[in-house]
């Protein structure tokens, strides 16, 4: 499975260098839609959330599978328990100081796709509002 993934980031790599592959966003759209909080865009789908994306139409049974498997691993090591473990922190933090003001920083990625440290909070019960960009906290 390394190997395979390694590969196929390479050929996409490849892909993008020789214009015959690009990304449907750029970064300007994921900040625009970011700093408006528009997080249920298009761009912040299931699709887009950070993960290298092996699947592809033109790849043999055997190796879509393969693919899938390794999709589903990133989304559920890398985002999915990451930004469960984030979500809990947070909470567990207000709870044992709630006379206390806060702060958290996280990357943009952290709030993109499904199962966010925002539907985190969420599930536990907190209001979570979008404060856009200039506005005053």
């Amino acid at each position: 499975q390394v190997v395979f993934a390694l590969n196929q980031t390479l050929l996409q790599q490849e892909s993008l260098r020789a214009g015959s592959f690009q990304i449907p966003y750029t970064t300007e759209d994921l900040i625009k839609h970011y700093n408006c909080g528009d997080l249920s865009s298009i761009i912040f789908n299931h699709d887009t959330s950070q993960v290298p994306n092996f699947i592809n139409a033109t790849l043999p049974a055997h190796e879509r599978i393969t693919a899938q498997e390794i999709d589903s691993y990133f989304r559920q090591e890398l985002i999915y328990k990451r930004n469960e473990r984030m979500g809990r922190r947070v909470k567990d933090l207000l709870e044992e100081h709630p006379d206390k003001s806060f702060f958290f920083a996280f990357g943009a990625g952290h709030f993109m796709g499904n199962n966010t440290v925002i539907d985190v909070l969420r599930r536990e019960g907190y209001e979570v509002e979008h404060t856009p960009a200039g506005q005053t906290i």
